[in-house]
């Protein structure tokens, strides 16, 4: 593999050599038409090249160092049977660039795995950004997190991946889903169908982070047997919600009324996480505040309760979905 260089930079510069144990990795580590080494070349301003088991990077020393560590990290994913892909190695990046995290995911050679990760029956989850990291830490060692921040940054997806683990382990009996149906309103009774079908569009995101994380079958057996229930906000009125996992989505569609009924169902032995958007509301104009800005300026320092916050940067979608967050962001500002 041999590109044209990249152009010369001011400071330092740096020539690091590295060698894989398992040449055999490398054609996935380096990605097809070697597009994860190109990534890491424009991301950082380094220049790669790779001749059989070895690469070379040269660059800022600093900026070698953050690529050295990226593309250690990523061959001990590929080692471990992770596919790598763009998205993960600009993770990877962010993850590298933050000094006060180091080492949260990164696997030094020899047995051993990440200290953060979620294991579920389907895959294994990692951090990838360093508000990742932050709330999945969070989601251990609180019974009450708030997990607030725009589209694409892992809110609920990580946040089902810890309750479907939970759920093996037999630390919790339950898992319970909910999220607003059809605004904060949940007008449901001009839709057709009965109750369920009227529901499930508005849930679907709830099942598709399920089954991500569970084989079809085992998701079919634990909704039927009770284990796992999906359902709109207003179905938890008069509840003790116990021995379970809790998660309500898209939480800045609720009313205040709505968000401290749904709060106050928390029982024994249970997790509650509750996910949403503060700046994107389909709350009716002028009419209500919502429930999700109402309860984190309560909640806000309140023991036993935390509070993740995601941006623009936190994104892992397309890469494109930042930059339309950046652009709102700066809009609304």
């Amino acid at each position: 593999m041999s590109r044209k260089p990249v152009p010369a930079q001011i400071g330092d510069r740096s020539r690091v050599e590295m060698s894989f144990e398992k040449p055999q990795l490398l054609a996935q580590l380096f990605g097809q038409y070697d597009r994860n080494l190109v990534a890491l070349e424009n991301r950082l301003g380094v220049y790669i090249t790779a001749r059989g088991d070895r690469v070379n990077l040269e660059g800022s020393a600093e900026q070698v160092a953050i690529a050295r560590g990226v593309l250690q990290d990523l061959y001990h994913r590929v080692s471990r049977g992770e596919e790598v892909d763009h998205g993960l190695v600009d993770a990877a990046i962010a993850m590298a660039a933050e000094p006060h995290l180091d080492g949260i995911i990164r696997v030094e050679p020899g047995p051993g795995a990440p200290p953060v990760m979620i294991r579920t029956r389907k895959k294994t989850i990692v951090p990838r950004t360093p508000a990742q990291a932050h709330y999945m830490r969070a989601l251990t060692s609180h019974e009450m997190i708030f997990a607030l921040g725009p589209a694409g940054t892992g809110k609920t997806y990580v946040a089902v991946a810890q309750a479907v683990a939970q759920l093996i382990t037999g630390s919790v009996q339950r898992l319970i889903l909910s999220r607003p149906a059809v605004e904060a309103g949940e007008r449901l009774g001009f839709l057709p169908g009965d109750m369920k079908e009227k529901v499930d569009p508005y849930l679907r995101p709830l099942y598709d982070a399920l089954y991500d994380c569970l084989p079809a079958e085992q998701v079919e057996r634990r909704i039927a047997s009770g284990e796992i229930e999906i359902a709109p906000i207003a179905f938890m009125r008069g509840r003790t919600l116990a021995d379970a996992f809790v998660i309500l989505d898209e939480a800045q569609n609720t009313t205040p009324a709505q968000m401290k009924m749904f709060l106050t169902r928390f029982g024994q032995n249970s997790r509650m996480v509750i996910c949403g958007d503060p700046n994107q509301t389909d709350l009716p104009g002028g009419v209500q505040a919502s429930g999700l800005a109402d309860a984190t300026r309560r909640l806000e320092g309140v023991e036993g309760i935390a509070m993740a916050r995601f941006g623009a940067g936190d994104v892992v979608r397309h890469p494109i979905v930042g930059r339309i967050v950046e652009a709102y962001e700066g809009a609304a500002g």
